[in-house]
């Protein structure tokens, strides 16, 4: 039997070119270069639904009014046909939005704003990119963008347990958007954030062209190691530096409230978590709650971990951070890729957890990001803490992550990632909910729209800067048609690239002149 997909593709290219529409063009094309009708999905088939559905981590995205869905998604499986996406898609005037792991934050990975002048587009997703090639005796791998961080992870551990990769926390995100967009998390105050670990990439530019770091250049090579390269070209692989992590590292949570004077804690923690020795990484996770006597509270738990032995984190923690009252109760020694399981709420599953690429949640969420440069009062915490009490409600995470060590020790431009020395912690404003009503999302986005103005005179300033891993809409977007130009993206790219912001439209420039490689929050053209 013939696949009902190869009928429409063969009826498609009976279609005389004058009534030939640009999808039916992009689908002859690719048709022609890859002769692999299977790898697409167009809309109203089962493998359409299923493909779309695959690694959406924000539902609001396909039910808001405000978005549009792909007119084709192409399940790439090898570089040349993410080569003959991209040149059959600049062919036929249609655009792209590549996915790996599909959790962009404004889900510019697989849908677009709706507006007058929207262009159709095609969702390249490579999540099959997925190979992974690790290096043992030179501490070096090289990982497809498609691979999630927990494959990453995983075939690291496999190979060597003293072997890391410093990366996010969440193992379902996809390599390619995260590593090229900057990568913080529990080994970066010691090794650097992820683009400080990147030794060489494969991308697909504007002219179909498959370039390693020789070929691209290095200021190409510069802008994809924080920019992201959504606005530049298809990331295909990393080569990366693995890191050392000891046999054994010591994890633990110790939670307080209001009553266990929480306050004074959290003041103590801004003061020391940036100049904790490296090996040691607390961070602060803080939410309204009900006390056990019914009344509002504060909790806030210490999620931590420290690359060594129990007995020395105690000593250290003693030393270092004593109002934290850390016991040997509190911690529980495991090896480092365990520590990924317990800092994902998976502690005692099967490390096969992290090789599991199903959306967690089928459930909307808003997130905003900041950089703090000089603690918060105790005054201030507690206004703070009172706003998150009086909310109706609202189910607003904060989670608050250490600076300092040696992100402290890199220049703002040594690559395009740029939120270096000065910054003693970065905070993610976040929230969930699984309401499908636009009502219930209006309002949830409207509260944190307020909480982030009541927050700006803790924060950064001048910019008021923001990290472009967690995208944020409400900081301004390019708009399709309006010929959005530098100046006018000056508003949001300042806060999340600061200097290097001009750089980055010039490298642009160059290598995307005609800005094929365009959405919301891709760098504009200088």
């Amino acid at each position: 039997m013939i696949p009902l997909l190869l009928l429409l593709l063969s009826s498609t290219l009976l279609v005389s070119s004058a009534t030939t529409t640009p999808l039916q063009s992009f689908i002859q094309c690719f048709n022609y270069k890859t002769n692999s009708p299977n790898l697409l999905s167009l809309p109203n088939t089962a493998s359409y639904s299923s493909a779309l559905l695959s690694s959406v981590q924000n539902q609001r995205f396909l039910i808001s009014p405000n978005s549009s869905k792909p007119s084709l998604i192409v399940s790439a499986a090898s570089p040349s046909h993410v080569q003959a996406t991209v040149t059959c898609a600049r062919a036929t005037d249609l655009r792209i939005r590549t996915r790996s792991g599909g959790h962009d934050y404004e889900g510019m990975s697989y849908s677009a704003f709706t507006g007058p002048n929207t262009t159709p587009f095609i969702i390249l997703d490579i999540a099959a990119l997925r190979s992974i090639s690790i290096n043992a005796s030179t501490k070096a791998a090289w990982v497809q963008a498609g691979a999630t961080l927990g494959e990453l992870y995983y075939a690291i551990a496999k190979t060597n347990k003293n072997l890391a990769f410093p990366a996010g926390f969440c193992p379902t995100v996809g390599v390619g958007g995260h590593l090229s967009g900057g990568g913080i998390g529990t080994l970066t105050r010691k090794y650097g954030a992820s683009v400080d670990n990147i030794v060489d990439a494969w991308l697909v530019d504007v002219n179909g062209r498959l370039l390693d770091r020789k070929a691209m250049g290095e200021d190409l090579f510069w802008a994809i190691r924080g920019a992201g390269s959504a606005g530049y070209g298809v990331m295909v692989a990393f080569k990366v530096n693995l890191v050392d992590v000891p046999s054994v590292v010591t994890a633990f949570n110790v939670g307080k409230t209001l009553r266990q004077n929480v306050t004074k804690v959290v003041a103590r923690w801004q003061e020391l978590a940036h100049q904790f020795d490296v090996n040691l990484f607390i961070r602060v996770i803080a939410q309204a709650g009900t006390d056990t006597d019914g009344s509002k509270t504060i909790q806030v738990t210490f999620n931590s971990f420290y690359l060594g032995r129990k007995e020395e984190l105690l000593h250290l923690a003693q030393q270092s951070f004593p109002e934290l009252g850390l016991k040997a109760t509190d911690c529980t020694e495991m090896s480092w890729i365990e520590s990924v399981l317990f800092f994902y709420g998976g502690t005692g599953k099967p490390l096969e957890t992290l090789l599991n690429r199903t959306p967690e949640f089928n459930s909307s969420f808003k997130a905003k990001s900041e950089f703090v440069q000089q603690p918060i009062t105790e005054k201030g915490l507690e206004e703070i803490w009172n706003f998150l009490m009086g909310a109706n409600d609202e189910p607003l995470v904060l989670i608050i992550e250490p600076m300092g060590g040696r992100m402290s020790e890199i220049k703002e431009d040594a690559v395009a990632f740029p939120h270096r020395g000065g910054n003693i912690y970065n905070v993610q404003y976040f929230m969930r909910w699984f309401e499908k009503q636009e009502g219930v999302t209006e309002k949830h986005l409207e509260w944190m729209r307020k909480f982030y103005g009541f927050m700006a005179p803790y924060v950064s300033s001048k910019p008021r800067a923001a990290y472009y891993n967690y995208k944020d809409i409400d900081l301004g977007r390019n708009v399709e048609g309006n010929g959005e130009s530098y100046l006018a993206a000056r508003v949001w790219g300042m806060k999340y690239f600061k200097g290097n912001f001009m750089r980055l439209a010039k490298v642009k420039g160059r290598v995307d002149p005609t800005n094929f490689f365009w959405n919301e929050q891709s760098i504009p053209v200088l």
